[in-house]
């Protein structure tokens, strides 16, 4: 969330920053800024009302001292109607404050300079790539053929027992799962990630301070009785460690990693998008999360891009590295980077990764601080990445890696699955 202060201080930068997004938010900054006017005003007036009050409350003990008994009495109704006053003023403050709260929560982040503007995925600028496109020749099924073929995965199981999205593995499928996730912590642990096994459980304030609300509560599963959301991502419970924190500045760079399933409604999405496992509700994914000084969130992002670099390449999968522009990225972000990873039998890319840079965006709505070298309480920095997720990861896998025989798998991780072919 924007702070008022930033607000106040770049009206005009803020205007044309989220313009990059196609928003034109002149209207809600320009209220926000006039709210925030009649508060300060407000504010000034309390104060005054109150310094008052202390006054004639001086006053009152002086004369009852002095035996001013019947004196004291007439101050004192005098302050009766102080108190009154002070009543009204706090109720309209509050009334502003939470009306300034919520069109603050409604405003999404600036982008950072290096961000192109544009509005959908078409206008994302390619920045990286690595690996050949393989040439499948005869050997060039989907997925969906091989998992069924090779009895890796069942969808139709999955659509029976819950619907569909939600796909049983089974036998090397399932190992294939469980190796990838221990492969990635591995990989993040070497790299001083803070393993964490987190609830899958999130309340409304947690949702709040990462920003998944007000902005995607319709994509979260929700359940009303106990007010609490299924994760969408580990991103979620493990940023919310640090809610109404105050972090050493010693410790910086704080870095949290975790494996959960994750829970998408995924509304509106049809046709090939869906197909096998291009897009599912419940999905396994390795997330990392790192707290950062101001000054170190832009080379920590480029350390967290190479960390899912090193991932790609060892699992041998061809990729691009799209750096999204404004209308395409996350409401929270102000620089992101998606990984697409080549499918060979679909022949399109698909995105298994995204990493991101927050700066104090998350911070501010979670009330995270440290203290800056002046003793000024400052906002950190907060970024997380996909490290990796997992459904297109196994599609890309079971496709780029087929030959005549069944899927050869990458040498890094045999010792994780204990088979190097299905």
């Amino acid at each position: 969330m924007l702070t008022l202060t930033y607000l106040r201080e770049r009206r005009d930068s803020v205007i044309s920053s989220l313009a990059k997004r196609g928003l034109d938010v002149t209207g809600s900054v320009d209220r926000i800024l006039e709210l925030d006017a009649s508060r300060r005003g407000i504010q000034k007036d309390l104060d005054d009302t109150l310094a008052e009050s202390n006054v004639l409350s001086r006053k009152i003990g002086e004369l009852m001292r002095e035996g001013k008994r019947e004196e004291a009495e007439g101050v004192k109704s005098a302050t009766s109607g102080l108190k009154e006053k002070t009543g009204t003023l706090r109720d309209k403050m509050s009334s502003l404050e939470n009306e300034v709260h919520e069109l603050l929560s409604h405003l999404p982040n600036t982008p950072s300079d290096m961000v192109v503007a544009g509005k959908s995925a078409e206008d994302n600028e390619e920045v990286g790539s690595w690996g050949e496109k393989p040439d499948l020749g005869d050997h060039n099924k989907p997925h969906w053929d091989i998992a069924k073929e090779k009895d890796l995965i069942d969808f139709e199981l999955g659509s029976k027992v819950t619907g569909a999205g939600f796909p049983f593995y089974k036998g090397k499928g399932a190992k294939l799962q469980r190796g990838l996730i221990r492969f990635f912590l591995d990989y993040a642990d070497d790299a001083g990630y803070t393993e964490y096994i987190p609830p899958l459980m999130i309340n409304a304030e947690s949702g709040f301070g990462t920003g998944q609300l007000p902005d995607k509560e319709g994509q979260m599963y929700h359940m009303p009785v106990d007010d609490l959301y299924m994760i969408p991502t580990a991103e979620v419970p493990l940023t919310n460690i640090y809610r109404d924190t105050m972090v050493n500045a010693s410790d910086f760079p704080i870095k949290l990693c975790g494996y959960t399933p994750c829970f998408r409604r995924e509304a509106g999405s049809y046709g090939k998008d869906v197909r096998g496992l291009n897009r599912l509700h419940q999905f396994d994914k390795v997330e990392i999360v790192q707290i950062q000084h101001p000054d170190k969130s832009a080379e920590t992002l480029d350390s967290m891009v190479d960390h899912v670099k090193g991932l790609l390449e060892a699992l041998e999968l061809p990729y691009r590295i799209l750096r999204l522009c404004a209308g395409d990225m996350g409401f929270t972000a102000a620089m992101t980077y998606d990984f697409e990873v080549w499918s060979a039998a679909q022949e399109r890319w698909l995105e298994v990764s995204s990493v991101s840079n927050f700066e104090t965006f998350q911070s501010n709505r979670l009330k995270c601080r440290f203290k800056g070298a002046d003793g000024k309480n400052q906002l950190v920095h907060t970024l997380n990445g996909s490290a990796l997720a997992l459904p297109r990861i196994v599609a890309a896998l079971l496709e780029n890696h087929q030959d005549a025989d069944g899927v050869k798998m990458p040498k890094a991780l045999v010792p994780y699955v204990g088979f190097d072919r299905i």
